[in-house]
């Protein structure tokens, strides 16, 4: 029996940050004069001059009109105020759960843990796998794709162990948009899973998503859009329909984490603060090596420790500095203003021993407890610019979690907070989505759709 090291990583959980192409796709001859006039960026004024239809600023044509109103579709209902604190109440309990470490591996329960000995043929010997013997998987990364892999691991009869370097699946994190394909998998994987976290989240199929301009753009010949216009409108309900799909929900991370840790798999299968360090094929099995020494044997071992992986850098041979704990799916982020300048300094030396390319945008990211403005008819939309676009989506509850992404070189820190700018950060999303409120323009003299900094505005300030 091979061993295996593999890799995972969960897409669709998290926004891409990748630079958009700068080359223009022909696709037919009579888009050519508008493309000449966009890649030339000509500035003729008279071009620019008129209104921009009308049709671009209907959120809902009527086209998604045809499909919500089907009978099998969910009909979107606005949220009750005992609707809004179910939600977020969910949510404090799960990250509670979490600090205090339920169903985690503790205590004796570690000490007497199965994959602390070698396969019962000992670590040089293949062995046949029966029902009372079955394949023992390690899973190293205790993050979304980690809990995943090891439910759907138990599900088929096989014994797991979840190793995740984080002391706590702590609070950090946005809401997870979970798609259609990916609850059905879920679905199959574990019904139980899949019925909580239905019940748990809040549907954004039901509206409908997009791309939107973040200012006056366009001219005559290739079209005219005013700030805040619709580019592409989309639903995600009507494929799932048709594909007789469950609809989009929406849940909060450490809601996720603790529906998997309670059903996806026994009560110690997780062991916190256990990133993997090392790993060898024995022959028999593998060997895995824990940061505190701990060892660890099984027939598989699956590198599911995110974008910094250890597992990774062992796979590979990359320097000694190509792993770490930068970012954590379960813990992530900085406690506070000095670690995250700790960070930012760290994940660039990481990045650049791991070989990860930077994707030429920052971006800043928070949840709001805010009631967005557009939400009985919009779920998920980003209003795009040339160098910075503003992300945005329902996360349940009245909250909308947003990301501004800025394209600039990596390693830049934001200044400290000053008595004369308390709030760098805000100030400077305030330059630069500046909707002639705080400031006139952007640096290019760009005036910006309100809905970024309505966002923005609404979003709690940092203590330090």
């Amino acid at each position: 029996m091979p061993r295996i090291a593999a890799l995972l990583g969960l897409a669709g959980t998290a926004h891409a940050l990748v630079a958009p192409s700068t080359q223009h796709q022909r696709l037919a001859p009579a888009h050519a004069v508008a493309d000449l006039l966009r890649d030339a960026k000509l500035d003729i004024p008279w071009l620019a001059e008129g209104d921009a239809p009308k049709e671009n600023k209907v959120n809902t044509p009527d086209s998604a009109k045809r499909i919500f109103a089907l009978p099998t579709a969910p009909k979107r209902v606005e949220e009750s105020p005992e609707r809004v604190e179910e939600v977020r109440a969910r949510a404090r309990t799960a990250a509670a759960d979490a600090a205090a470490l339920r169903g985690m591996l503790v205590g004796d329960a570690d000490q007497t843990a199965w994959w602390r000995s070698p396969p019962p043929a000992g670590e040089g010997t293949e062995r046949d796998l029966t029902k009372d013997e079955p394949l023992r998987v390690l899973v190293a990364g205790g993050g979304l794709a980690g809990l995943v892999t090891a439910a759907a691991c138990h599900a088929k009869g096989m014994k797991v162990a979840l190793f995740e370097q984080a002391s706590s699946y702590a609070p950090y994190g946005g809401p997870i948009q979970i798609q259609s394909n990916a609850l059905r998998a879920i679905q199959r994987i574990n019904p139980k899973i899949y019925e909580d976290l239905v019940q748990a989240g809040t549907c954004t199929a039901d509206r409908v998503s997009g791309l939107k301009i973040g200012y006056k753009r366009g001219n005559k010949l290739a079209g005219l859009y005013d700030k805040g216009d619709w580019l592409v409108r989309f639903d995600t309900l009507g494929p799932a329909l048709e594909a007789e799909l469950p609809p989009t929900v929406v849940v909060d991370r450490p809601v996720i984490q603790q529906i998997f840790v309670k059903h996806g798999f026994p009560a110690d299968t997780v062991r916190i603060k256990s990133r993997v360090v090392d790993y060898e094929d024995r022959g028999g099995c593998v060997k895995v090596t824990l940061e505190d020494g701990t060892e660890a044997f099984g027939d598989v071992l699956v590198g599911a420790d995110g974008v910094w992986s250890s597992v990774r850098k062992i796979m590979h041979g990359l320097d000694e500095g190509a792993g770490g704990d930068a970012a954590s799916g379960a813990a992530g982020g900085a406690l506070d203003e000095a670690e995250a300048r700790k960070m930012a300094r760290d994940t660039v030396r990481v990045a650049q021993k791991a070989l990860r390319r930077y994707s030429g945008f920052t971006c800043y990211a928070a949840l709001a407890n805010h009631k967005a403005s557009n939400i009985e008819e919009v779920s998920y939309q980003i209003l795009l610019g040339d160098k910075k676009y503003f992300v945005s989506t329902d996360g349940g509850g009245e909250r909308q979690q947003w990301f501004a992404l800025i394209r600039e070189d990596a390693g830049g820190v934001d200044p400290e907070p000053t008595p004369e700018n308390p709030t760098p950060k805000l100030d400077r999303l305030r330059r630069e989505f500046a909707n002639g409120d705080a400031y006139a323009c952007d640096q290019d003299g760009k005036v910006w759709d309100g809905f970024a900094l309505e966002l923005v505005d609404a979003t709690p300030r940092p203590s330090s």
